[in-house]
């Protein structure tokens, strides 16, 4: 699949990503905004998204963006639904459900493809380099590589995450050869945290819990703690990829409250954990590795039920 061909015809193009946007779906969804503006200066060319953190104003373009999902245009000619299926699509599910042609390009193996057109790779990074894939690299210029660059190293863990494939350090010597400077762009989008994201970092960790022989590690935060801190999701970036790191530990589960007996949840697994099956039987979905669903119940009720789908897999491996 090529952008450009997908593209042509279309007068108007719209862009979505997901709720709560991470750094991939940012830097996919903006990389490729860059590129069609680039490539169709004549065309409407919108991106729909929540606000991202704060972190990602660094990259070109997110100044256009529509955070609050209005628009003119009756229906768009093409609308790209990237790093997630139309469901998650927040604001911009209508747009896309009313689009002459639609585009899905994604890498989430619990997304069997939901456009006319379809660009998903479980095997990819990121979704990042499956829009990098679709473009043509003589029309990439420094904003873009940096868009695309900040996609992977977000989804890749600054490419120390298993996802990392010889395909995507290829990918990746290639962009930072446009010369912005990535060890910055690491620095300032990865690993710098404002002070409250410490703080919640450091609440997380000290209440996580051990369980299933050490196997497991959880922890959770209530609304009235990410109230009492004036803190949102976007504060609550890597702390399950921290609780991860903990050593002889399989699965990793971070919650955070969102409503009452309701918690958002995210996984993470060192391999012998598929998660992405655990949050699709939850309504959500995501990586082998990574994944996130959102469930009902105490803090309680939600470990239990997650506990009885890793504890089966954990003896399936013959871990446990």
């Amino acid at each position: 699949m090529r952008i450009k061909d997908e593209a042509a015809h279309a007068n108007t193009i719209g862009i979505g990503g997901h709720i709560r946007p991470d750094g991939d779906c940012v830097g996919a969804c903006m990389a490729l905004y860059q590129y069609l503006v680039k490539v169709f200066p004549n065309k409407r060319i919108d991106v729909f998204l929540e606000q991202p953190a704060d972190v990602f104003s660094c990259i070109c373009g997110v100044e256009h963006i529509r955070t609050d999902f209005c628009t003119d245009v009756e229906s768009y000619d093409v609308f790209f639904a990237l790093d997630t299926a139309k469901e998650r699509l927040g604001g911009a599910e209508k747009f896309f459900a009313d689009a002459e042609k639609t585009i899905n390009i994604d890498h989430h193996v619990s997304n069997p493809g939901c456009g006319d057109v379809n660009y998903v790779d479980a095997q990819a990074s990121s979704t990042s380099e499956l829009v990098f894939d679709v473009m043509d690299m003589e029309e990439l210029d420094v904003e873009i590589a940096k868009a695309i660059y900040i996609g992977i190293i977000h989804d890749t863990g600054a490419l120390r995450y298993s996802n990392t494939s010889p395909k995507t350090l290829e990918i990746v010597g290639k962009l930072i050869s446009f010369g912005f400077d990535f060890s910055e762009v690491i620095e300032k989008t990865f690993y710098q945290k404002t002070y409250v994201q410490n703080l919640l970092l450091g609440r997380a960790l000290l209440e996580s819990i051990q369980f299933m022989d050490g196997k497991c590690v959880v922890s959770g935060l209530a609304k009235k703690t990410l109230d009492f801190y004036h803190a949102d999701s976007k504060d609550l970036d890597g702390i399950v990829s921290h609780l991860n790191q903990t050593a002889g530990v399989e699965c990793a589960i971070f919650m955070y409250q969102t409503g009452v007996q309701e918690y958002k949840v995210s996984l993470r697994s060192k391999g012998n954990v598929d998660v992405a099956k655990l949050a699709v039987f939850f309504g959500g979905g995501g990586h082998v590795r990574a994944a996130g669903c959102t469930m009902k119940g105490t803090f309680h009720d939600v470990v239990n039920n997650l506990s009885l789908h890793i504890e089966r897999q954990l003896k399936a491996a013959g871990i446990l």
